[in-house]
């Protein structure tokens, strides 16, 4: 179980870790929408993909991991805030991504 729900974690916030660092218009709009500065989309993107590769440590270094889950849960936070806050309700994916990282995280800690 473990295993299962830190890997579909990772590959989850891989993927939008990618999507956010190749430049994916996807991201940009959504930077528009919330009125954040494209110029943080790359940053968002190095988030996405720091977590990811902390999720992935935490195989050998369960603190990583953990650590890990906890910022992508905060950083899944902020994007359900950033969303409220412009009055867009459309929330379903960072909802999808926060309960993957809160499972990894939750997973974890009970191992």
């Amino acid at each position: 179980m473990y295993v299962t729900i830190t890997v579909v974690a990772a590959f989850f916030t891989g993927s939008a870790a990618v999507f956010y660092l190749i430049g994916h218009d996807y991201p940009k709009t959504q930077a528009d929408m919330k009125g954040i500065p494209r110029t943080y989309v790359p940053v968002l993107g190095l988030l996405l993909a720091a977590g990811t590769t902390g999720l992935a440590a935490g195989f050998a270094v369960p603190l990583l991991g953990q650590l890990a889950a906890g910022g992508l849960i905060l950083y899944f936070i902020g994007a359900i805030v950033a969303h409220l806050r412009v009055g867009s309700r459309n929330v379903i994916g960072a909802v999808v991504f926060l309960a993957v990282s809160a499972g990894a995280l939750a997973v974890s800690l009970a191992r």
